[in-house]
């Protein structure tokens, strides 16, 4: 895993993306598997696609204003 999971994950949250989206891209990124489905929603969804496929900058549209 090395530290580009631990560092992705502190920049999105020292930019304040949503909560939601940064869960689903930890999930995605430790292939856990996904929330059940009336848990699951656009962000989070987001997060998890771009955790598969360890993508480390998709999160910009998530930051919250």
């Amino acid at each position: 895993m090395g530290t580009v999971y631990y560092e992705t994950v502190d920049r999105m949250q020292k930019k304040g993306v949503d909560p939601e989206y940064v869960n689903g891209w930890a999930s995605g990124f430790l292939h856990n598997p996904r929330r059940e489905v009336q848990r699951v929603n656009d962000a989070y969804e987001a997060g998890y696609a771009h955790g598969l496929e360890k993508n480390t900058g998709g999160f910009e549209a998530w930051i919250r204003k």
